[in-house]
Formats: structure tokens, C-alpha cells, sequence
């Protein structure tokens, strides 16, 4: 797939100006960018140690005070205060409460609200009797009665209104008509014509005089002094832009050998003289105080543990030996435990896996 696509098009060809502004630009980026990057990269490893050495454990201590001071107190009053105070107020609360207002509501509200129902039943039975045997007819009869009027009073309005349209017809509509077209429709298309003249005579010599002293300078101005000069500064503000981009990688890779440089130095001056004196001082001298202090009192300290251990078991089977006579002496001696069949055998004949003392499968 790779050998059926086609070449990747050929970068367009750099202008001399490009080239001139490309090494001074980038001389000039490096220098300044490179302390900048060099103290910004060592604020970042002081930045890291700080957080890695202080800000961490600092930050585990303020939580564990902070758990321990605000969260496991009101957790602690939460379950062993408020929810068992809760628990006893609600059933309180159901004791006082809940039971009066149910046994109110079986005993009383709901006989009494049967009772009304049966009024408001009876009283909505009259109701509709009194609707419907009498009311209803005299509603039928007022509406005929209403309908009879106004169908006289839309006849007599029927006719009085033919007569009014039929003069505003005569008198108003017919004139007006007369007058529209042949006083105002004429004189309206003159006027809009003469109007129409000026404004396109006003609207051309506008138009040209706007184009002479406006645009025409304008548009040289655009293509003579500024398109040019964005050009320019376009390819300037690029130029700049990549070098800075460049200076920025270069000096992050001096920073990077400037800290190798002085890692290796604080190894070798530091470090390594550290470490030699760790092996060939501290470790032989600690081996030393090993052999001849720690190891003989940690083996005098086991002994002392061992006759110490032994002196109270001595004292402990004392002890208990002193507590058997002397129940022996006051209570007299025991009886005998008599023994118990369990069915289970004794002795070498115990029940393993490997074998059964059944009376059918023994060996």
C-alpha cells in the first residue's frame, strides 16, 4: 500500500530574505533561551526533590491529622450518637404520634366521614330530582323563548345593515374608487419617478467620488506598503518562532549534559568517597561491635529469658501443686472419672484412613 501512494510534494523553495534572517535569529534565541531553559530545568529537579522529600510526607501527615481530627470524630458521633438518638425518637415518634393519629383516623375520622358521605349522597339525590323534574323544563322553555327573540332581532339588524353598506357603497366607496384612479395613481407614479431620478443621480455621484478619494487609495496602500510588509513580518514572526523551538531543544540538551556533568562530579566528590568509607570503615567496625558486643548480650539476654522462663514455670507447677493439696485437704479426694464407651477405638487400633475397625473390614 505504501508503494501505490504517491510522493509526498517537495517543500516550497526558501527566499533569500528567509535565509538571511534564519542564523542571526536563531544565534540570538539561543542565547537568550539557554539560561532560561537551564534555570528552568533546575527549578524542575528542585521542584521534584521538594515534592518527593517534603510536600508528600507533609501531605500524608496534614491527611491523617486531618482524618483524625474532623473525619473519625463525626463518624465516631455519627454511629454511636446521633443514629441510635435517631433510631429512639422515630420509634418514640411512632409511640406518640403515629398510633394516636391511626387509631383517630380508624375510630373517628373514618365513621364520621362514611356518615357525611351518606348526607352528601342523600342531599345530591334531591339535587338531581329537583335538575331534572324541574329545572330542566324551565330551562327548555326560557331558551325557546330567547331563541324566538333573537332570531327576530338578527332579521331586523339583517336588514338595517343591507341598507347601511348599500349607501356607504354609493356615497363613500364609489368616489374614493373614482378618485384613486384618476387624481392619486397618476400623481403617485410621477413622483416616485422624479424621486427615483434624484436618488440614482445622488447614489452615481456618491459612488464615484467615494471610489476616487477612498478606495482607489486604499487598495494602493493594501498592495503597495502593507501586504508587502506583512509578508515580512510574517516571515520574521516564523523565523523567530522556529528558533525559538530550536533554541528551546538545543538548550533543553545542554541542560541535559550540564546536569550529567554535574551528577558525575557530585558521584566522584561526594558519593564515591562516601561509599568507600562505608565499606571499608563502618562495615568492618560494625562487624566488629557485632561479634564482640551485640552477639555475646543478645546471647546473655536469652539466657537470662531462659532461666527466667524456667524459674516461673518452676513457680507455676509450685503453685499449683500447693492449690491441689490443699483442695485435697478441704474437699477431700476426688472420685475416679469412670470411663466412657464412645464407641471409638484406643490405643493402636485408632481409626485412620488408610484402614477400618469395623467388625466387616478389619485388617
Amino acid at each position: 500500500m505504501d508503494l501505490d501512494k504517491p510522493p509526498a510534494p517537495p517543500p516550497p523553495p526558501e527566499g533569500c530574505l528567509t535565509v538571511a534572517i534564519r542564523l542571526p535569529v536563531r544565534i540570538v534565541v539561543l542565547v537568550l533561551v539557554l539560561p532560561v531553559r537551564m534555570a528552568w530545568d533546575a527549578l524542575v529537579v528542585c521542584g521534584r526533590f521538594l515534592r518527593d522529600t517534603v510536600l508528600r510526607p507533609v501531605g500524608r501527615a496534614l491527611l491523617w491529622a486531618g482524618w483524625a481530627l474532623l473525619v473519625w470524630p463525626w463518624a465516631t458521633l455519627w454511629r454511636h450518637v446521633l443514629v441510635p438518638l435517631g433510631k429512639a425518637l422515630g420509634r418514640l415518634g411512632h409511640v406518640l404520634v403515629v398510633v394516636p393519629l391511626h387509631w383517630l383516623y380508624a375510630r373517628v375520622l373514618t365513621p364520621v366521614g362514611h356518615a357525611l358521605a351518606r348526607v352528601a349522597r342523600a342531599a345530591g339525590t334531591g339535587l338531581a330530582w329537583l335538575y331534572a323534574r324541574v329545572l330542566t323544563p324551565v330551562g327548555r322553555a326560557v331558551a325557546r323563548s330567547l331563541e324566538f327573540a333573537g332570531r327576530l332581532l338578527a332579521a331586523a339588524g339583517a336588514g338595517v345593515w343591507a341598507g347601511v353598506v348599500g349607501l356607504v357603497r354609493h356615497l363613500v366607496v364609489a368616489p374614493a374608487r373614482v378618485l384613486y384612479a384618476w387624481v392619486l395613481a397618476p400623481a403617485g407614479r410621477a413622483l416616485a419617478w422624479c424621486a427615483g431620478a434624484v436618488v440614482t443621480g445622488v447614489g452615481a455621484a456618491l459612488y464615484w467620488t467615494a471610489r476616487v478619494l477612498l478606495v482607489l487609495p486604499a487598495v494602493a496602500l493594501w498592495r503597495r506598503v502593507l501586504a508587502p510588509a506583512g509578508r515580512i513580518l510574517a516571515v520574521v514572526a516564523r523565523e523567530v518562532g522556529e528558533a525559538l523551538g530550536h533554541a528551546w531543544r538545543v538548550a533543553g540538551r545542554v541542560s541535559r549534559a550540564v546536569g550529567r556533568v554535574v551528577a558525575t562530579l557530585f558521584r566522584w566528590i561526594f558519593v564515591e568517597p562516601l561509599r568507600r568509607v562505608y565499606r571499608t570503615v563502618l562495615v568492618p567496625v560494625g562487624h566488629v561491635v557485632r561479634d564482640l558486643a551485640l552477639r555475646p548480650a543478645a546471647r546473655a539476654a536469652r539466657a537470662v529469658g531462659r532461666t527466667a522462663r524456667q524459674a516461673l514455670d518452676g513457680a507455676r507447677e509450685t503453685l499449683r501443686q500447693a492449690r491441689a493439696d490443699l483442695r485435697r485437704v478441704l474437699l477431700g479426694e476426688s472420685r475416679p472419672r469412670t470411663a466412657v464407651d464412645r464407641r471409638e477405638p484406643t490405643g493402636r487400633g485408632t481409626r485412620t484412613l488408610g484402614s477400618s475397625t469395623t467388625a466387616l473390614t478389619k485388617d
